[in-house]
């Protein structure tokens, strides 16, 4: 933990749909829902007016309707959102050149080592001039959090939606974290969250009160310590550079058990799909595709596979995530689905082929 709030999450809000809106000036104001169209889509963002009518991320294409029916529903356009994605990501490396991008829409900065900030002041100073030139660079908001920590910037920046800042002053931690919910804390699930309910254990203070031991008897070792240090406010990650980063991965834990093998395949699509996405936002490719699957009774399995050389082809990843759930046993149910993907490079095999084509083209023109 830090002695200072120099640790900034900003989270742009409800992106996709705002760059939509902010595209087409006639969807300002009015309600609008951005994802998959088909008959077995998801909501990928769903704008502040949209959600007034309790339309939500990842609820299903078909239950947005029902709720909005005369919201605008629009297909995904990631050129563009990358391109504003782009623009943001700009404004956050001249703060420093410790920036950690989450996905297009969502990064860490480590303000201390771009040397725009060592106190609240300045941390704050600092987070009020971004969200003026991200307004003024796009014209859309985001929600900025400052604290010691990035578990707790990123809580703080939650707390700031839409459109705010909250600066988390350290030493404050176990009193702003006490009556949160248990699910505040990362790596708390709806399954996880029921296993502590039943141990009656319902808000922050009552991981804190119960005790490492505790939670290691609930939970196991590994996910039992680290929940009882970020009870108590600990959190020393560091920013990491997307540059250092050694995978991209995206998880889901679901409300029920899934058993329908049919909706496993397609929720670890989804999650193929999400991991390029953030793969793509960080500039990225990579050589191994990795599958995470909790099962039923906690146990968790990974399988990996390498492919020839670096890709942030969708079809690719999406394929091999395909092939490693075929060799797990899903019987029983699944909690937890992952994909990530390691071995990263900032080039792709395709560029590759495609440099070795040109020189083959220039020696023969040569000769």
């Amino acid at each position: 933990m830090r002695a200072a709030p120099t640790i900034l999450h900003l989270d742009m809000d409800a992106f996709f749909a705002a760059v939509e809106q902010a595209a087409k000036p006639s969807l300002r104001g009015k309600p609008v829902v951005v994802g998959g169209l088909g008959p077995r889509g998801v909501v990928a963002t769903a704008s502040y007016e949209a959600r007034r009518f309790g339309v939500r991320s990842a609820m299903p294409m078909g239950q947005a309707r029902r709720l909005a029916p005369n919201a605008a529903y629009l297909t995904p356009r990631f050129t563009l959102y990358r391109a504003v994605s782009g623009q943001v990501m700009e404004l956050l490396g001249r703060l420093s050149p410790l920036v950690e991008p989450l996905s297009l829409d969502e990064a860490f900065v480590d303000l201390e080592a771009g040397g725009s900030a060592f106190d609240a002041a300045a941390a704050r100073a600092v987070g009020e001039r971004l969200r003026r030139d991200i307004v003024a660079a796009t014209g859309l908001t985001g929600s900025v959090g400052l604290a010691g920590s990035k578990m707790l910037a990123k809580i703080a920046s939650e707390q700031a939606k839409p459109d705010g800042l909250v600066l988390i002053e350290p030493g404050t931690e176990r009193e702003l974290l006490a009556p949160l919910g248990v699910r505040t804390l990362p790596g708390i699930g709806p399954a996880t969250e029921e296993h502590l309910r039943r141990a009656g254990m319902t808000t922050v203070a009552h991981l804190a009160e119960a005790g490492e031991d505790e939670l290691v008897r609930l939970l196991g070792r590994a996910h039992g310590v680290a929940l009882h240090a970020m009870a108590l406010g600990h959190d020393d990650r560091p920013v990491v550079g997307e540059r250092d980063a050694k995978s991209v991965s995206v998880e889901d834990t679901f409300d029920v058990d899934l058993h329908d093998r049919v909706r496993v395949r397609w929720e670890v699509e989804r999650l193929a799909e999400r991991c390029v996405g953030r793969l793509r936002a960080a500039g990225r490719s990579g050589r191994t595709v990795v599958l995470k699957v909790r099962r039923y009774d906690f146990s968790t399995l990974t399988r990996s596979e390498t492919l020839r050389g670096p890709t942030d082809d969708p079809a690719v990843v999406r394929e091999a995530a395909a092939r490693l759930l075929d060799a797990v046993d899903t019987t029983g149910g699944v909690r937890l689905l992952g994909v990530g993907v390691s071995g990263l490079a900032d080039y792709t095999q395709e560029d590759l082929f495609a440099q070795a084509a040109a020189e083959e083209a220039a020696r023969a023109a040569a000769g």
